[in-house]
């Protein structure tokens, strides 16, 4: 039987995969699709570090493009979905929202021997892990007791790594819910979701299948989406009655923009996303560490 990774692999990119067959949007929500709040910072943060391009990797139908062009038409913005090739050089803002989730990685279980095995199409045991995906665990997810499971990093790092080896005085971010070694989940989050509810994660192309991502085993800068938006101006600050009185439209509007920026900073939901970040060159780090710092 093959391995979960594989079958998860063909679940979601084969031919008559998921995502050969779904709008993504239609499953779930992403900052992109809660509030255009997201899309500004992304702006202020490509202007931050003068940065005329964006990247934006996992682009699905193309939503973050879209709203780019809308608040900032000077910034080319070019959208990597599926069987896209990524240029050999990447250069000013480099963007992967809610992207690793969906790299598909080996499942580990701790066996009553104490040995770790990989995990079947079915969820069962197989083979003993081995080699480097042995010492990923070892070094990022060691697991303790029994019965504990873990998504094993390896293809998400390398996957990572070949972005990250392409930038030319660029930023590169990764986006997405995940844990570091301090908090792994004992017993993994592979899940799936169809129709926006969350699901049983079966490889049949049925759902979208999805895990947390180990931040911390992908190098570079970690920070909260929530502080990296109210670094970038993203505030949830409810405007004044003061102004409910002399100009009630205008109120309207910004205490519906400060409702998308709460959902968007909740520390419990979106506000709890990692960004993990990576500068290429010395300027476009250093502009970084400013923009992204509250």
């Amino acid at each position: 039987m093959r391995s979960f990774r594989e079958a998860w692999d063909e679940a979601l990119y084969g031919s008559d995969g998921f995502y050969r067959r779904e709008r993504p949007s239609a499953h779930f929500r992403t900052s992109v699709h809660a509030s255009p709040l997201f899309a500004a910072a992304v702006v202020r943060l490509a202007r931050e570090i003068g940065a005329r391009q964006i990247t934006d990797i996992g682009a699905g139908s193309g939503e973050l493009g879209k709203a780019v062009e809308v608040l900032a038409p000077e910034l080319t913005v070019t959208g990597i979905e599926l069987d896209d090739v990524l240029p050999p050089a990447l250069t000013g803002l480099v963007i992967a929202n809610e992207w690793l989730d969906n790299v598909p990685c080996e499942l580990a279980e701790l066996a009553d021997d104490g040995v770790p095995r990989y995990l079947l199409a079915d969820l069962g045991p197989g083979e003993v892990v081995e080699g480097k995906d042995l010492a990923w665990l070892e070094r990022w997810w060691p697991l303790a007791e029994p019965g504990d499971r873990a998504e094993i990093g390896v293809t998400r790092d390398a996957a990572w790594a070949d972005v990250v080896s392409r930038l030319d005085d660029g930023l590169a971010v990764a986006i997405d819910y995940g844990h570091v070694r301090a908090g792994r989940p004992a017993y993994g989050t592979l899940t799936g979701f169809r129709g926006g509810r969350e699901c049983e994660p079966v490889p049949d192309g049925s759902c979208d299948i999805t895990a947390h991502v180990a931040l911390d085993s992908l190098g570079g800068t970690i920070t909260t989406q929530r502080d990296a938006l109210r670094a970038l101006g993203v505030s949830a600050g409810r405007p004044s009655q003061e102004l409910a009185r002399t100009d009630p439209l205008r109120y309207i509007a910004e205490l519906s923009s400060a409702g998308e920026a709460a959902e968007l900073l909740d520390s419990a939901g979106l506000g709890a996303f990692g960004w993990v970040w990576t500068g290429s060159g010395a300027d476009v780090v250093r502009r970084a560490s400013r923009a992204l710092v509250v």
